[in-house]
């Protein structure tokens, strides 16, 4: 065998071993917001809302069911080589407001075992006009 030869074998099997480890690498993506490092501890009970909409932004969407309250929606999805991206992490900031239009509650919903779960209470939500708002948010922003 040839040095030419060789220098192509060589170059073939780290071509191939490319492909291989290619197909190995995982995309994560952002969608929806996102919430900035400690950004939910400068919003403290009472805060105005103005103080809520210079820390964390415009909402994702506004809910005035039962008081005014800011959702901040957000999911993140991973990709492996071919494969379809999937779901990973879902979650909606909720800030509750009182009629004075001041911080009254901060709640952080994601998925736990397929049900709607408040990581800041460390509760499951388990009825109302709120539970049915978030178990959809959840479903058409999750796909």
């Amino acid at each position: 065998m040839g040095p030419s030869v060789r220098r192509l074998s060589a170059l073939a099997a780290v071509l191939s071993l490319g492909l291989l480890l290619g197909g190995c690498f995982t995309q994560n993506y952002q969608r929806g917001y996102i919430l900035p490092e400690g950004a939910l501890e400068q919003v403290p009970l009472g805060a105005p809302q103005e103080q809520v909409l210079i820390t964390l932004g415009t909402p994702s969407t506004v809910a005035t069911v039962s008081g005014e309250v800011f959702y901040y929606i957000s999911a993140r999805t991973e990709q492996t080589a071919f494969l379809p991206e999937k779901t990973v992490d879902q979650r909606v900031i909720a800030v509750y407001f009182d009629k004075n239009r001041r911080v009254e509650r901060i709640a952080n919903y994601g998925l736990v075992d397929g049900r709607v779960f408040d990581f800041v209470s460390r509760t499951t939500p388990t009825s109302g006009q709120e539970l049915s708002y978030l178990v959809y948010v959840f479903k058409i922003f999750g796909k």
